[in-house]
């Protein structure tokens, strides 16, 4: 029998109800000479205890947001490493973070919080994040699970999502980071999720993450977010937080006598809570130490690694440090390093880019331009902004959101920059002076106005370090290698949810999976920068490409191997991504999706081959019908390259399923749903032309095939038009 097990069987019925609620607002419960307590504290992107009245200081990594855009595993599995560190310094068993939540608006105030609008991109860097904090003997909490995808109405709003579009897009962005990295714990999310209160849903937290992920950890309650606590205990909630809830652990103990709630169920959360307490107090270190002057490094590294330069016209950064330059903009000064709301870290310490120019011995003149507590025009601000512009060769702008905007609590209401930053812009661009923007955002804006300026440098909400790592990419002692964890739309009004986001009470995902770059993609439109997007001051090229096979079963893998070379003057890093494309796929899917990505650094003409893995997810859909992952007997189309819009590489593989008495088309199918596929819109036209001699174009796109007996004049019977659908079903296959 483990200890676990023998602390378990020594409980009474009212002690185990104690334990599915808090201690306080950050500890669980302690039985006095059984169970010791443990801390748990805000994350992700820093430790956020709150001791004495006071938050301890702690380093401010990058958001979610910005680190994403890394798309380095193995930095943010160092990120990771640093605030297990610093939990253990603090005494903190379990940071809570990760935030993994799917970008299906640019609005929701808190995607400054979560990685991607892409599901394996999100997972991934979450499986580093966890890894890395669990590394140290300190627990991980991914989080909210799920759909939480906005701020408005955020405790009870009901997000109703089909089950296809749930498992691919909303529920893949936890599934290999809770399966893989397995961390210790996972947060339910405040919001209903098909009417049920994700605390209190059976379906999300036992048929899907115990029963068909095979999570082993516990499951607490966002703070707040548990209802009747019953209900919770029999779906799977281990912890509902803060606490304590003396009424819920009554209610507990009366659902047992009662016979309302088994004592064999009760002991199922009891017990994962017993074994996650165990793990906490084995991990702690009394009076550790930490460096915290490497994480102010790991910082600003991380920072250089995730800024995201999106415009360089005739390369014109890097800048030259003897240039004469008007540093512009209030976020020079009031620099925006982090998000708002229960992330928000006591930083041990913040430059900003005054005082980097200042430390890199750089000359400059600076003005303030605009407010940032209201949108307001300043005329005095702007008089001293172009008057020191006049005076300069060039001219950086720092722009961007401030907290006001963005923030947990509320949805953002536009996605444009305030209109004193916009028209100041546009009065400094009319002095013909070359402009650098330099961004300071947690999501996308609008940017269709920046066209008279030269660069574009997206620093996100890039942690304490974010203006040295600034003036290092400005100035050209680090290379921009960042690329765009999400797409910049061209305007808000792009969006496939920009008419309805946020609702109230119920949010319904019609949308379905066609979520970011997957929309944009499948309906053809043109955005201001696409997904994976980001330049350099250095230029690669694709070569090469390979499969390892041209024919696999669905069960095989596929080895993907191409070659990447720097042809530019300067060391860099390049982000390789690989994207799937279904050929003839049975539902409707989108055109491409991100399957795989790599990292890598090279020097000048400097050439690697790069090998990716491919396995049946990566082709696969999520079937309602089996309930299960699914893939098409089709060709699918293997397309490498920088950016989802810039894929100079491709090659093709035949992937055969297993799937039986699959059926493309049947005689009801209309002559539309054939017209869309070109094996099956060539027999059509052959059958109709040269067979039935009948007039194309006389013919309703709405016409079921089974209607072309009657218009055949005797010539198709219903057994050949049988023997039609099915011989056109085995080509497609």
């Amino acid at each position: 029998m483990t200890k676990a097990m023998e602390i378990l069987k020594s409980l009474t019925l009212e002690e185990k109800a104690s334990l599915t609620s808090g201690k306080d607002c950050w500890r669980t419960v302690d039985v006095e000479g059984k169970l010791e307590s443990i801390m748990m504290s805000d994350g992700p992107h820093g430790l956020r205890k709150e001791e004495d009245g006071r938050t301890v200081p702690a380093t401010c990594f990058p958001s979610s947001s910005t680190v994403a855009n890394s798309w380095d595993e193995n930095l943010i599995y160092k990120i990771g490493e640093a605030l297990g560190e610093e939990c253990l310094a603090n005494n903190v068993q379990v940071i809570l973070g990760p935030g993994v939540n799917i970008k299906r608006s640019p609005l929701c105030g808190r995607n400054f919080e979560y990685f991607s609008e892409d599901p394996l991109l999100a997972t991934k860097m979450a499986s580093g994040h966890i890894r890395g904090v669990q590394s140290k003997g300190v627990g991980a909490c991914i989080k909210h699970f799920a759909a939480n995808n906005q701020e408005t109405d955020r405790f009870s709003v009901n997000a109703v999502i089909d089950e296809r579009t749930l498992r691919e897009i909303y529920l893949s962005s936890f599934e290999e980071a809770v399966k893989e990295a397995k961390p210790w714990m996972i947060m339910s999310a405040y919001n209903k999720l098909n009417g049920d209160y994700c605390s209190e849903n059976k379906y999300l937290l036992t048929d899907v993450l115990r029963d068909n992920w095979g999570y082993e950890g516990v499951v607490v309650s966002d703070w707040g977010a548990a209802n009747e606590p019953v209900n919770g205990v029999k779906a799977g909630l281990d912890i509902r937080m803060p606490g304590p809830v003396p009424s819920a652990d009554a209610a507990i103990v009366e659902a047992v006598k009662s016979g309302k709630l088994s004592m064999e169920e009760l002991d199922k959360n009891v017990l994962r809570i017993i074994e996650l307490v165990e793990k906490g107090v084995k991990g702690r270190i009394e009076n550790y130490k930490t460096d915290m002057s490497a994480h102010n490094e790991l910082a600003m590294k991380a920072a250089e690694e995730s800024a995201v330069l999106l415009k360089n016209n005739n390369n014109f950064l890097p800048l030259g440090k003897s240039d004469k330059i008007a540093l512009i903009g209030a976020f020079a000064e009031e620099i925006r390093y982090q998000g708002g709301g229960s992330s928000c870290v006591n930083a041990t310490e913040v430059s900003n880019l005054l005082q980097a120019f200042d430390d890199k011995n750089i000359d400059y003149t600076y003005a303030r331009g605009f407010k940032t507590e209201d949108d307001s025009i300043d005329d005095n601000l702007v008089l001293e902004a172009i008057a020191i512009a006049e005076k300069s060769d060039k001219i950086i702008m720092c722009m961007g959101l401030p907290f006001r905007m963005e923030s947990e609590g509320f949805d953002r209401w536009t996605m444009s920059l305030p209109q004193n930053q916009i028209e100041l812009f546009s009065k400094l661009a009319k002095l013909g002076k070359p402009i650098v923007i330099v961004l300071f955002q947690g999501s996308p804006v609008e940017m269709e106005w920046s066209e008279n300026a030269d660069s574009i440098l997206a620093m996100y909400t890039g942690g304490q370090s974010v203006a040295k790592a600034c003036v290092n990419l400005l100035f050209g002692d680090a290379v921009p290698c960042g690329k765009l964890s999400e797409t910049w739309a061209l305007k808000l009004e792009n969006n496939p949810i920009a008419l309805s986001f946020p609702e109230k009470g119920t949010a319904t995902y019609s949308e379905g999976v066609y979520v970011g770059y997957r929309y944009y993609d499948k309906k053809k439109l043109d955005v201001m920068y696409p997904f994976g997007y980001g330049l350099s001051y250095t230029t690669f090229e694709y070569s090469d490409i390979k499969l390892s096979a041209s024919e696999i079963s669905e069960c095989d893998s596929l080895e993907v191997s191409f070659k990447v070379k720097n042809t530019g003057s300067v060391a860099g890093k390049e982000i390789c991504e690989l994207y799937v494309e279904p050929t003839y796929p049975s539902v409707s899917r989108p055109v491409r999706e991100l399957k795989g990505f790599k990292k890598i650094s090279l020097d000048p003409g400097e050439e690697k081959t790069i090998t990716m893995t491919l396995n049946k997810r990566s082709f696969a859909f999520y079937d309602v019908e089996t309930h299960d992952w699914q893939v098409d007997t089709t060709v699918y189309k293997i397309l490498v390259g920088a950016s989802s819009r810039d894929l100079p590489l491709m090659a093709s593989v035949k992937v055969n399923s297993s799937r039986t008495n699959k059926t493309f088309f049947t005689t009801d199918s209309r002559v539309y749903e054939l017209n869309a596929n070109p094996i099956s819109k060539e027999a059509l036209n052959k059958l109709l032309t040269e067979d039935l001699k009948l007039d194309i174009s006389a013919l309703s796109i709405d016409l079921p095939l089974s209607k072309l007996v009657g218009f055949s004049g005797g010539i198709l019977s219903v057994d050949m038009l049988d023997r039609f659908v099915s011989e056109l079903n085995k080509k497609i296959q």
